[in-house]
């Protein structure tokens, strides 16, 4: 069964639920989304009998966790959603994988009371419940903490202005340790043995140190033969540690310089949001839905023999924050485009609504990544004609 939701919903999906004959879930947003298409309709009413039965689910947005949780008529799925979901309970229930590793819940009231200095070194603060980088803060030293503290506060009033409640809430924070190392993505299902069964793996790039954006993924070749066994073999200890069963879901991880494995977070029932899980089908010419309906594993070693030496990467025409954007009166989308050498897809989104412009695909040769980097770097409100 599908659950579809606010923010985005692709022509892709939307064709895959089609040939996957999968039931959606009835819903406003639903209609909205899909506009004409001849999707199977069900009721709130056979959405929870199936659900009980243990029929799979899918959501293409977080907003759409609140469907499934609300019927409360699978509780094994409610908890596996809810490890994932809450950020600290995530981390708690993975601790005896990582035993030195530090964090701390903090209510939002207790924030300006906390002592940075109890945490040895530069943290991460973030919403135990939360979307997209919103509510993330890096802090160096103790010196940094309440200026950290004030921007949450700043913030704290918008968070829910975008998100619901169920995908950001500014109450409670988890302060976390920050891990050096580089960032993946993996979008993985777990079958009704608790099999992981990688679909992609995608590197999380950041432009600077300060960076903690969502600017830039990409999948190659050389990155699925290094990490797809390792982190196979990672998930699958992550998987028995939260009982996750035919379940689906999108993990983030860094590795360190010492080649070890630590969990960012793990993201219940979806794949890459905003449907960035589409990108599969441009990289590797398999669809990740279908793998995950119909439990198909993808032939890895014929797959990437085909695809050596190309990059495909996924780009997020993100905006400041600070930016008016009910000033914008248009977007250089040509000039955007101009960034990549061969787009696969360009994806237009509503940035009155959304503090993003345009999600890209492309491909190219991986040895011109490092040039892509250096011009992301540059803001892109160049790209905005304002009032």
């Amino acid at each position: 069964m599908i659950v579809l939701d606010y923010p985005y919903v692709s022509r892709f999906l939307t064709n895959s639920v089609q040939d996957l004959a999968q039931p959606v879930l009835d819903t406003p947003q639903a209609r909205a989304l899909v506009g004409d298409a001849q999707l199977d309709f069900i009721d709130e009413i056979e959405f929870s009998a199936r659900l009980a039965l243990g029929g799979k689910v899918y959501t293409n947005s977080e907003n759409g966790l609140e469907h499934v949780l609300r019927c409360r008529c699978n509780e094994d799925l409610a908890r596996q959603i809810d490890i994932c979901k809450d950020k600290a309970l995530f981390r708690e229930t993975v601790a005896e994988l990582h035993p030195d590793y530090r964090f701390q819940r903090v209510p939002f009231d207790q924030l300006a009371g906390f002592d940075p200095s109890s945490m040895g070194g530069p943290f991460i603060v973030k919403p135990t419940r939360g979307f997209f980088s919103l509510g993330v803060h890096v802090v160096n030293a103790p010196a940094d903490w309440p200026g950290a503290v004030e921007a949450i506060e700043t913030e704290r009033a918008a968070l829910n202005a975008e998100y619901p409640e169920a995908v950001v809430s500014g109450g409670e924070f988890i302060i976390e340790q920050a891990i050096d190392g580089e960032e993946y993505a993996i979008d993985v299902y777990y079958d009704a043995e608790g099999n992981p069964v990688v679909t992609n793996i995608l590197h999380h790039t950041f432009l600077s140190a300060a960076d903690v954006s969502d600017r830039l993924y990409y999948t190659s070749a050389r990155i699925m033969e290094t990490w797809l066994l390792p982190f196979t073999d990672y998930l699958r200890e992550v998987g028995r540690q939260c009982g996750f069963r035919d379940f689906v879901t999108h993990v983030e991880v860094r590795v360190t310089d010492s080649g070890d494995i630590l969990p960012i977070e793990a993201n219940p029932l979806r794949l890459a949001g905003w449907c960035v899980a589409d990108l599969t089908t441009h990289a590797w010419g398999i669809n990740p839905y279908e793998c995950y309906f119909k439990e198909l594993r993808p032939d890895w070693d014929a797959i990437l023999t085909e695809n050596q030496g190309m990059a495909t990467v996924m780009v997020i025409g993100d905006l400041p924050s600070s930016l008016d954007r009910t000033a914008i009166r248009s977007i250089d989308y040509e000039g955007f485009q101009s960034i990549f050498s061969n787009v696969l897809e360009l994806r237009k989104i509503d940035y009155h609504q959304y503090p993003v412009f345009a999600f890209a695909f492309a491909s190219m040769p991986e040895t011109e990544l490092d040039a892509l980097k250096s011009t992301l770097m540059q803001d892109f409100t160049r790209f905005t004609v304002t009032n």
